[in-house]
């Protein structure tokens, strides 16, 4: 006697209040992906619009009492790194001289260069009614860019003279020590220049940032070429490199700014009336 066969299983009725819900999270999820992009792109036309009015992107994220207390600490990381790196250079420039070391000089000029950098977002910032225009911005960062190639270029012909003279650098403790204390500083300062310059929106207060960067750089360089030299005196032509190096960072970066912040000078002229 056979088993009778088990009968089939129901088939499952699709819920319809289910299917409907999946359906309309489904329909959301594909219009979140364009209404989120649309989002971007209206708030960039937004950004762009602010900057063709004269003022910067700031004007839109920071109250005027934010923005009024972020310029008053740019102003004092502004003095402080131009009392430093004052010192700093003309340590610098005593150990390029006692030394000939073409990174010292690099070193130096690029302190200087930080000075002078330093003084222009001072300027930038000086007029509290104008922490937010384009305008002001705008000329501090071709200044910057003028003054960013001009240093470059003694830079570059510093450090070409002396690889052409075989010029070759001595290493003593003080050098160690200016390379060390110059390096840290410079380093610390970039940071906070590039904190307040983003929020700030400030392509001034960046490019200070990278200056100060680039200092410290150059410090740590001192170091590391006078270092090898000890080791491997073959290797004397490291230090007139780097100093070629860093000059042509400081070239391109100054022609960048130039090419950058040269049509949108032209296009701010009109909204003077923020200086």
């Amino acid at each position: 006697m056979t088993d009778a066969a088990p009968p089939d299983p129901p088939h499952a009725v699709p819920d319809p209040v289910a299917a409907e819900q999946t359906e309309s999270q489904q329909r959301r999820t594909d219009a979140e992906a364009p209404a989120e992009g649309l989002q971007m792109d209206q708030e960039m036309k937004i950004a762009d619009s602010v900057e063709d009015g004269g003022l910067l992107e700031s004007s839109m994220r920071l109250k005027p009492h934010e923005a009024q207390s972020y310029r008053k600490k740019a102003l004092w990381v502004s003095l402080v790194s131009i009392v430093i790196t004052i010192m700093l250079a003309i340590a610098a420039f005593t150990v390029s001289i006692m030394r000939h070391s073409a990174s010292a000089f690099g070193f130096a000029f690029d302190a200087a260069l930080d000075v002078l950098s330093s003084a222009i977002v001072l300027w930038r910032y000086s007029n509290a009614a104008a922490v937010h225009s384009a305008h002001r911005e705008y000329i501090a960062c071709v200044i910057l860019g003028v003054v960013f190639i001009l240093s470059s270029l003694c830079i570059m012909g510093k450090a070409v003279h002396d690889l052409a003279t075989k010029l070759l650098p001595e290493v003593d403790d003080f050098l160690f020590s200016v390379s060390i204390i110059s390096g840290l500083l410079c380093i610390t300062l970039a940071v906070i220049k590039f904190m307040l310059g983003r929020v700030l929106t400030s392509r001034a207060l960046i490019t200070d940032g990278f200056n100060s960067l680039v200092g410290g750089v150059m410090g740590f360089s001192i170091l590391i070429s006078a270092e090898v030299f000890k080791h491997e005196p073959q290797v004397w032509y490291l230090d007139g490199a780097i100093g070629v190096l860093i000059g042509l960072i400081i070239l391109a970066y100054g022609v960048k700014l130039l090419l950058d912040m040269v049509p949108r000078l032209r296009q701010t002229r009109n909204y003077e009336r923020f200086e």
